[in-house]
């Protein structure tokens, strides 16, 4: 299939290799000139991939918008949550009228509280039947070496999540389909704050008990949003829910695990976000999780401590004396 990929960040890049892997043409669009040489000349990302020494000759890149997606049938987004929306109006009247959307994004927008579908829809002006997301336990540095991974494909259009799923399967990258994209998109979403709380707790030293403590407690609040969202409860025990968060609360390759464990040090959030380049997609998540929860009713005792973390400085032990101090875990 002709696939595009808008974003070439180091999941993006990567996404857009298994799908070339997978048999399939993939342009990669990027706003970065020299991004957009170093893949046309070079055959590589070395900027925000360079573990990869080469792509594969079947990817390409542009800078154009037109050229970038025109002829796609698929046109995967792979840019920063909270810029999707501005970026992808640039994007609405050259979309393909027959391409199916996918999202790579995990986030809430933190202007409005909604979740990455609803951005993706309302900015592309896209049907339901043509959006399709992914989410699982899918760190980026592990599939772009290769290791043995499977994933998600959620779309309100069995047919339309099929095809995604089809186009990204290989040898060593397997995607299950779903038709429940509320929940993979609150999995996606809401596990970057159970891991930040868990990279904080590694960070200043507790340790299994801990950990596996504030874990359940951060399963359970997502479970609790998701069903009164309408989520499947199955999506939530899942690869989506838990595979990706064990994968994403346990490897210091998870940006919001590495942002998490300097706050356990004793960094604060400006130095964290320093150290790291940027601030992990849970911060922002951490407060419009809380506001998302207000409205539904839900209760969400680690989130609330990991906002005090955030805005207020608490200390990782304040936190969970917070958390154990909660009617409910």
């Amino acid at each position: 299939m002709r696939i595009t990929v808008l974003g070439a960040g180091a999941w993006g890049t990567t996404f857009g290799r298994v799908m070339a892997d997978a048999g399939n043409e993939v342009t990669m669009w990027a706003k970065e000139p020299n991004i957009v040489a170093d893949i046309q000349d070079n055959h590589r990302n070395s900027f925000r991939l360079p573990s990869v020494d080469t792509l594969p000759d079947t990817m390409t890149a542009t800078g154009d918008r037109e050229s970038a997606v025109e002829n796609a049938q698929i046109i995967v987004i792979a840019i920063a949550a909270q810029f999707a929306r501005v970026a992808l109006q640039e994007f609405q009247a050259c979309i393909p009228r027959q391409a199916i959307v996918v999202s790579l994004m995990k986030g809430i927008e933190r202007t409005t509280g909604k979740r990455m579908d609803m951005v993706v829809r309302e900015a592309l002006q896209l049907p339901e039947e043509r959006f399709a997301a992914v989410s699982g336990p899918n760190l980026s540095k592990e599939v772009a070496d290769r290791k043995p991974t499977a994933t998600v494909i959620a779309s309100a259009s069995l047919e339309a999540a099929r095809t995604v799923a089809q186009a990204c399967t290989t040898n060593y990258f397997k995607a299950y389909t779903s038709q429940d994209v509320v929940g993979l998109e609150l999995c996606g979403s809401l596990k970057n704050v159970v891991a930040l709380a868990v990279g904080m707790c590694r960070g200043a030293g507790y340790g299994e008990n801990t950990v596996a403590m504030v874990q359940t407690s951060g399963l359970a609040e997502m479970s609790a949003i998701g069903r009164a969202q309408g989520a499947i409860a199955a999506t939530f025990s899942g690869l989506a829910g838990v595979g990706d968060m064990v994968a994403t609360c346990g490897s210091p390759l998870s940006r919001n695990y590495a942002f998490g464990y300097n706050l356990g040090k004793g960094l604060s959030v400006e130095e964290a976000t320093k150290l790291s380049n940027g601030v992990a997609e849970g911060v922002p998540t951490t407060d419009a999780m809380l506001a998302l929860a207000k409205k539904l009713n839900v209760e969400t005792p680690l989130a609330s401590a990991m906002s005090h973390v955030l805005n207020d400085g608490i200390s990782c032990a304040d936190m969970l004396a917070e958390l154990l101090g909660a009617t409910q875990m």
